[in-house]
């Protein structure tokens, strides 16, 4: 007993002066305003989150460049460098080790963690089966299912009760990912609201991974793995979890004739036989589909409650879309189409509120920014989706208002650089599942909001919904939300 007591003692002991050490050794190298800002967290006593407060910092910046020394990292919201990082020179940013020590254990060999050959072999595939007419007509039957018989069920039975509109929407997406991506359905979604396992693990796995890339050094998070203590025991247990569900499914699929399946797992299952590496798809499936279109939507209907005028306009719409069929609740494929104000909605509210509030890089060899900014071999280069939303430099003074009609031209929809709107990366890397995501997301709000009315619920202004950044957006304390049956117009 005291041998074990005194290796604990020690092992604590060797942490705090690692700790100690590290700080120790920031700053006396740098006394800028904005490192001092971060290590004293003087931030928050003006700022909500530290995405505002890098947003403030960027705006300032005439460069709409900072650099945050103490944690080797430099951050940008100007359009040239995200080009110049994801097209221009593309080869010397990778995603690094750095960012695959701290996702590793979670995300393993996925697309999301990983560079070079295993990136581009699975890239691959997968563009060719998101490509794929079939992939994307059974996804949207898939979503066009769950709106039809849990969704919308669901909020008939709450009809005038309060309901975390988040957590309704994530057993929609996770339930949705589950059956697309490997023919498995949870039941997130049903009447009872049951837990999941398997969805509370990967929570939990996705939560404490994201608060490794938190810490001032990775020393102090590798230390605990090393130990097993803290907030790394509980992220060994939940991916101890995830795992052991993510081999049942492989188990069982491979138990069936997997070879006339449509779901994503079951085509890669045919060209591939390292299990390990499925059940790292897996996890991407997952943290990809789930987490991005939850946190989209949710932050979509809480700017709708604030902007009833914007409802008004995607019924009309709709409407007028749908004349031949206005009594149906779900828009066909060729249906949702057609709806550019919603299209034009829908990525309004991604641009105020990407689910993806910022993306890093690793500099691989010493390179110069278009801006100016030197990066030396080694820096994390962070681009920032949620700044360079509000900056008037790329969106004009009106900046921080929600505008569905700033991507309209002549009432049609039109897309916007991907460098200044980089929410689904660009490039090379730009996200593949891009037009499947915004097409749920559009079935689900169409659906909705031709259906019911929605109330955003809270007691006392210290209850209002609080933007949450992470791994993926959330809001802090759910979407409380009262739902009522449509009035007739």
């Amino acid at each position: 007993m005291a041998t074990i007591l005194f290796f604990l003692i020690l092992a604590i002991s060797i942490l705090v002066l690692s700790i100690l050490f590290f700080l120790s050794r920031l700053k006396p190298y740098c006394e800028c305003e904005i490192c001092k800002g971060y290590l004293n967290s003087t931030w928050s006593l003006e700022f909500k989150n530290l995405c505002d407060w890098y947003s403030y910092l960027l705006k300032k910046s005439p460069s709409g460049t900072i650099h945050v020394h103490v944690l080797g990292n430099v951050i940008t919201a100007n359009p040239n460098n995200v080009e110049y990082m994801l097209k221009t020179n593309f080869d010397n940013f990778p995603k690094g080790k750095q960012f695959s020590t701290i996702l590793g254990d979670l995300l393993g060999r996925g697309i999301f963690a990983v560079d070079g050959e295993m990136w581009k072999f699975q890239r691959k595939m997968a563009s060719l089966e998101l490509g794929s007419v079939s992939i994307r007509s059974y996804a949207f039957d898939i979503v066009s299912d769950e709106i039809r018989n849990r969704l919308i069920p669901l909020l008939k039975s709450n009809i005038h009760t309060v309901l975390d509109l988040q957590d309704v929407l994530r057993r929609f997406s996770f339930d949705s990912i589950c059956k697309f991506s490997f023919g498995m359905d949870p039941g997130c979604l049903k009447l009872s609201l049951p837990d999941s396992n398997l969805q509370e693990s990967f929570d939990l796995a996705s939560k404490l991974s994201a608060e490794r890339a938190m810490t001032v050094s990775p020393l102090v998070w590798k230390i605990k793995r090393g130990l097993n203590i803290g907030s790394e025991k509980k992220l060994k247990e939940a991916i101890k979890k995830v795992d052991i569900l993510a081999e049942e499914v492989i188990i069982q699929k491979r138990k069936n004739d997997f070879s006339s399946q449509n779901d994503l797992l079951a085509r890669f299952m045919r060209n591939m036989n390292d299990d390990k590496l499925l059940r790292d798809i897996i996890v991407s499936f997952l943290l990809a589909g789930r987490d991005t279109v939850a946190s989209g939507l949710t932050t979509f209907f809480w700017l709708l409650a604030q902007h009833p005028r914007v409802i008004d306009e995607i019924r009309a719409e709709s409407s007028r879309v749908m004349v031949r069929r206005e009594k149906e609740t779900l828009a066909s494929f060729e249906e949702i189409r057609e709806m550019h104000y919603l299209t034009a909605a829908i990525h309004e509210s991604i641009r105020l509120f990407p689910p993806v509030q910022f993306d890093s890089k690793f500099c691989q060899e010493d390179d110069t920014l278009p801006d100016g900014t030197f990066v030396a071999k080694g820096t994390r280069v962070t681009y920032h989706p949620y700044a360079m939303g509000r900056m008037e430099g790329i969106w004009g003074k009106d900046c921080l208002e929600f505008k569905p009609e700033r991507w309209l031209e002549e009432g049609l929809f039109k897309a916007q650089c991907p460098f200044k709107y980089p929410v689904f990366q660009g490039g090379v890397r730009v996200c593949l599942g891009k037009d499947l995501s915004i097409v749920e997301m559009k079935s689900v709000a169409l659906a909705l909001i031709r259906q019911f009315d929605f109330q955003v619920h809270v007691a006392t202004k210290e209850q209002a919904p609080k933007f949450m950044p992470g791994l993926t957006a959330t809001v802090r304390g759910g979407l409380p939300i009262m739902v009522q049956e449509r009035r007739e117009q």
